[in-house]
């Protein structure tokens, strides 16, 4: 099968070769330091060959509960936040019929969890009114505000439905293996539960259950999604494909040569979230010790009409990465028009997909022209194939920037600012001083 390739042409008259190639000592012992598991945050490695020990075993069994799942619900919510429902929300958007949910086409999988939205979660309430719904709930503590709030509402309302006994069947709870709230409410109700892997910290869990069991329920295919992954692990960790090692590189040489922002650009829909999940995925990983690069995100040409202008001649702090999908799904031709009143005869008979790679490709030449450098990965097509080779790629070229950056690139210690914030102005138990220190200040 085709794979994904990496092209750092356009950023050469930015940063040289050597400057680029300056840095390949420290990322191969970045890359030793993942396999070796002798770097920062060795405790949260279990990413890095969880494809290959995955069994299939444990994939048929996510399978086969998805199928059960999609028998007996007309549609499911999947509660989480962060990297417990943004893998997930991209792979499933990136594969799906655009117009899915108007069709009425197979078991619909909603999230909820990621927001504290009382909008949001009263409409989702109403929405599931009457309906055969069905939960999987995903938080290794069990305690996490956001999916807490909505798993408890939620629980409530499917238990009045059904009963506490059919409740618990179509409840599915993804937990730590052994302590914390949700393991224990499943072991009490008696839910199907599997495993997130002490070793492996939220951002990084797409490729275990937490992604695997609503991609499967959205009906795709997750051993081909996992088959992908292993042979972009295999090739990286056995040194056979470094373009994850070069992307790493280039993007921290861009760095130290003053480009402080990269925008994930995509030229298809579909990868929307895929741009939500990357930017987790490299914010919470490097944003650390007033050190990173800030993880942006634009979706074209939509955004050229918007960021565009912008991102052609704005502050020259900034640096590209284009997703550039090579096969369509479909063929739409346009047509001729014998009025051409719109002008766009010159333009018939040609694919939609050629008009849109030529703006791809003029956008490209424009902002290098303009002082924006362009890093360029060629995606075959939108497959599940595809696709765990981009989500190990990004992830294996995490671990490694991060270290070249010299920070913990599996920790994020800034997040529990804010919560202790929200603990003490909510006034929980044991936040007393904080509560009175914060209060002092309002």
């Amino acid at each position: 099968m085709e794979q994904i390739k990496l092209d750092v042409s356009n950023v050469l008259g930015t940063v040289s070769r050597n400057e680029i190639d300056a840095l390949s000592q420290d990322a191969r012992k970045s890359l030793l330091k993942l396999t070796d598991h002798s770097g920062a945050g060795n405790d949260f490695l279990g990413w890095v060959d969880l494809p290959t020990r995955t069994e299939t075993a444990l994939l048929e069994d996510i399978e086969g509960v998805a199928a059960n799942l999609r028998a007996n619900c007309e549609v499911i919510v999947a509660i989480g936040i962060g990297g417990s429902y943004l893998g997930a929300k991209a792979v499933i958007e990136a594969l799906s019929d655009s117009f899915a949910a108007y069709k009425g086409e197979g078991v619909p999988v909603l999230f909820a969890g990621q927001n504290i939205g009382e909008d949001y979660l009263f409409e989702l309430q109403e929405y599931l009114k009457g309906k055969k719904f069905g939960i999987i709930v995903i938080s290794k503590s069990g305690t996490t505000t956001e999916p807490a709030i909505a798993f408890r509402l939620l629980k409530d309302q499917l238990t009045a439905q059904l009963g506490r006994e059919e409740a618990s069947k179509r409840i599915v709870a993804i937990t730590d293996a052994k302590r914390g709230a949700l393991r224990s409410l499943a072991t009490e109700e008696g839910y199907k539960t599997f495993v997130i892997d002490d070793n492996v910290g939220g951002r990084f869990s797409v490729l275990s259950p937490v992604g695997l069991l609503p991609i499967a329920v959205a009906g795709f295919d997750i051993k081909a999604l996992m088959q992908g992954a292993i042979d972009f692990q295999k090739a990286t960790l056995d040194g056979s494909n470094t373009e994850a090692m070069e992307y790493a590189m280039t993007r921290n040489a861009l760095y130290r040569a003053g480009k402080k922002i990269e925008i994930l650009v995509n030229y298809n829909p579909k990868l929307h979230y895929f741009g939500e999940w990357w930017k987790q995925l490299y914010g919470e990983s490097e944003g650390k010790d007033h050190k990173g690069i800030f993880p942006a995100a634009v979706d074209n040409s939509t955004d050229l009409h918007s960021m565009g202008q912008w991102i052609q001649d704005g502050e020259r702090t900034i640096f590209e990465t284009v997703l550039s999908v090579m096969e369509q799904k479909h063929t739409v031709v346009i047509p001729s028009d014998e009025a051409n009143l719109d002008g766009l005869n010159y333009i018939a008979g040609k694919r939609v997909d050629e008009v849109n790679k030529m703006a791809e490709l003029g956008t490209r030449i424009a902002h290098v022209d303009g002082g924006v450098p362009n890093l360029r990965i060629t995606i075959p097509a939108l497959t599940e194939h595809a696709l765990g080779q981009l989500i190990y790629f990004f992830e294996a070229a995490c671990g490694i920037s991060g270290y070249l950056l010299d920070v913990n690139p599996f920790n994020q210690p800034g997040v529990e600012d804010y919560k202790r914030n929200m603990f003490a102005l909510l006034e929980k138990p044991g936040y007393e001083e904080q509560t009175a220190a914060i209060k002092a200040r309002l």
